[in-house]
């Protein structure tokens, strides 16, 4: 080398860099040094670890294992906290061996959180495909989402991965991120239950809540099971108020946690105050519950906010189309389409065809938006249209079942929506689905100062009432529209809250009480002249009286009650007082197989053999005179007490033939209490007969309807099963 010059010649050897400022000449040669192969990356095993308090959830679990055989991708959804995160970072490991055993995805195991909710947005499908690339050793990623999922692909198409995609937004976000080929296994979570990746051959889970016994498992996990059993009642209220929701279960427990010497009683009195629930359910300032919501809120469509909120001010704990439609004014069609939102966001349970619900931690958040978003003039009408829409659909139902029986006006706004049944049938399975809704709507009114709408409700419920006899709903409805009539100064509305109403109190056996109310019915009816009502009180007298063991008197409001109607031209409830005498005559005859006596009443003749006779004559005139009217209903209850008495009287076949021929009127109407007692009589006159056969098998198709309504009738037909076949049995 010349210092000179800085020249290389000769035979000059140089290994390594070098750098040349001037000539070199000669045979040089240079030769470097092979750079070591870069280092593998670890094969990724990225599953979240799986909490120390994860509880229950088998069916899950198991419902994940029968998914996984029949494809590679799944999508497990429900609402915010209800631990979806948990049960798949449990299952996956479980699945990809990472708690011993094989390893049946022996590539690696790659989680990414999609960030649906995130304030800041959803993770882009670029950031993810980046990080998982880098995590399979990939040195350069495209910059493009295209060339990134292709590379995406063609890296994985031989290689099998256990990938977890947690909090996707869409399906759109999570379909680039999917691996190729069919060795890999990968499985979502969301909110929402993206269907949208039913055409990439998903299979679906969706997560439900946590049963009682499990929740309060998780909360003992979390307070200590000495803490727990010191006051176990109280620490089973607090998991009933988190309502199966894991996330706020665990907030709870934290909570109870950090502060040792707190009552286990105290958190659960703090969260028996609904409007405080969400608030109390935080941990070190964080209202994760609220937070989650909020998420799952933030990103509705306006259609799907509004209905949310609206949805949230209601008193009734389910939900159809025509509800949503009248809670937001606007067709069904859109509410449909909001409603379809809320359920695939899983902010709204589909628990049946056209039926939903909220969580009640959802419930509470829903009202909490109405409240900070809505007016106090939209919260009001909102509730005022759905109760409008309430009675008009209950009133078009009374018009359809009782069109012999008189309507009272009604102060409604006409809601413009469909009535949602078409016959008799529906429209009482409508008032049977909507008991609920109805008293909700009801009490609502009350509360409101919409007195009017109140007992107009309860009188629109009538039919339900007298048809399907659910006693204790019965009573609780006509207490509230007797005191909401008698705030409106209606003294009409009034007495028919205590004639209907009396009914109910009849029914349930509390017939001191039925025949006090009639007395006050009756009494005032007489002060306002009005003779129709006097007769409903007489009438109604008179079946108490039957009810007290006092036929004589009973015999005597009756008599009074047809004089009355006949006088003022209500042929219909003449027809129904012939009908409670001809069971005073059955009455007469059952017990003494004889002559009624004295108690024959108006219609007897002097030639009748028995009081079965003169029943036969009772019911045969009060068919007809409700036939006359266009009460086919009531004329059924008639023909089959007529049935009942011909067989008594020695005319068997006849007797059963209009039997049969009632319990079908019966049955097309869905009137399942009268249904079965058309088939208990049966049972009886078979009995009677000696016919022991028909009569258990009578008896056995009533025992199953009365214990399919819950009647309180049961008891009262296995006594009867119980006695076939002893000897002196009577029927």
């Amino acid at each position: 080398m010349d210092p000179q010059g800085n020249a290389i010649g000769g035979g000059a050897r140089i290994d390594g860099p070098s750098v040349q400022a001037r000539d070199v000449h000669g045979g040089i040669h240079l030769h470097t040094s092979p750079a070591p192969p870069p280092a593998r990356p670890p094969v990724p095993r990225q599953l979240l670890p799986v909490s120390a308090h994860f509880t229950d959830r088998k069916r899950d679990l198991a419902a994940l294992d029968e998914l996984a055989a029949a494809a590679p991708l799944i999508v497990v959804s429900g609402p915010a906290g209800v631990g979806k995160t948990a049960l798949v970072s449990r299952w996956l490991r479980g699945t990809a061996g990472g708690e011993g055993g094989g390893d049946r995805f022996p590539d690696g195991h790659l989680y990414a959180d999609l960030r649906g909710h995130s304030p800041d947005g959803p993770a882009p499908p670029t950031e993810v495909l980046g990080q998982f690339l880098r995590a399979l050793g990939v040195g350069q990623v495209p910059a493009e989402l295209a060339e990134q999922t292709a590379l995406w692909r063609s890296v994985t198409a031989g290689l099998r991965l256990a990938v977890m995609l947690d909090n996707a937004y869409t399906a759109a976000q999570a379909r680039p991120l999917l691996p190729g080929g069919e060795g890999s296994l990968a499985v979502v979570t969301s909110r929402a239950r993206l269907t949208g990746l039913r055409t990439d051959g998903a299979v679906f889970h969706q997560l439900g809540l946590l049963d009682r016994e499990a929740a309060v498992e998780l909360l003992t996990r979390g307070i200590g099971r000495e803490r727990f059993e010191r006051d176990e009642a109280a620490a089973g209220k607090v998991a009933e108020l988190c309502g199966g929701l894991p996330l706020a279960v665990c907030l709870a427990s934290a909570r109870l946690a950090s502060r040792p010497r707190q009552p286990v009683r105290a958190m659960a009195d703090a969260l028996a105050r609904d409007q405080t629930r969400l608030a109390v359910l935080t941990i070190e300032g964080e209202t994760a519950v609220q937070s989650a919501l909020d998420g799952s809120y933030a990103v509705l469509d306006e259609e799907a906010a509004r209905l949310y909120r609206r949805l949230g001010l209601l008193p009734m704990p389910v939900f159809d189309t025509c509800l949503a439609a009248a809670a937001c004014a606007v067709p069904p069609e859109e509410a449909d389409r909001a409603l379809d939102a809320l359920v695939e966001a899983n902010l709204l349970e589909d628990i049946g065809p056209d039926t939903f619900r909220f969580h009640d931690l959802v419930r509470l958040h829903a009202r909490e938006r109405a409240t900070a978003d809505e007016s106090e003039r939209t919260r009001e009408e909102t509730l005022r249209r759905v109760v409008d829409w309430h009675l008009a659909t209950a009133t078009e139902a009374q018009r359809r079942l009782t069109p012999a029986q008189l309507v009272m006006d009604r102060d409604h706004v006409p809601p413009g929506l469909p009535v949602p049944f078409e016959d008799d049938a529906g429209a009482l399975a409508w008032l049977d689905a909507h008991r609920t809704g109805l008293m909700a709507a009801a009490r609502c009114a009350a509360e409101h100062g919409w007195d009017g709408r109140a007992w107009q409700l309860v009188d629109a419920m009538l039919p339900l009432f007298l048809r399907l006899r659910p006693y204790d709903l019965w009573i609780e409805a006509h207490e509230l529209g007797l005191s909401a009539a008698r705030r409106a100064g209606h003294p009409a509305a009034e007495r028919q809250m205590l004639n209907s109403g009396a009914i109910g109190l009849r029914g349930a056996g509390r017939t001191a009480d039925a025949i006090s109310w009639y007395e006050r019915s009756l009494a005032a009816a007489r002060a306002a002249g009005d003779a129709r009502d006097e007769g409903q009180a007489l009438h109604g007298l008179g079946g108490c009286w039957r009810d007290a063991g006092r036929p004589r008197e009973a015999v005597r409001h009756l008599e009074a009650a047809i004089e009355v109607w006949e006088r003022c031209g209500y042929p219909r409830g003449a027809a129904l007082a012939r009908i409670i005498l001809g069971e005073i005559a059955l009455d007469a005859a059952s017990a003494a197989g004889s002559d009624a006596g004295s108690d024959a009443g108006p219609d007897a003749g002097p030639d009748d053999a028995s009081g079965a006779a003169r029943a036969v004559r009772y019911f045969e005139r009060a068919q007809a005179g409700l036939l006359a009217v266009g009460d086919p209903y009531d004329a059924a209850r008639a023909q089959a007490f007529l049935g009942y008495a011909h067989a008594l009287a020695g005319a068997y076949e006849t007797g059963q033939a209009e039997l049969s021929r009632a319990e079908r009127t019966f049955a097309a109407a869905g009137a399942v209490q009268w249904q079965a007692r058309a088939l208990e009589l049966s049972g009886r006159a078979a009995q009677a007969h000696a016919d022991a056969e028909t009569a258990r098998r009578r008896y056995e198709a009533s025992l199953a309807l009365y214990t399919a309504a819950g009647a309180r009738d049961v008891d009262r037909l296995r006594q009867r099963l119980d006695g076939l076949g002893q000897a002196g049995d009577t029927p």
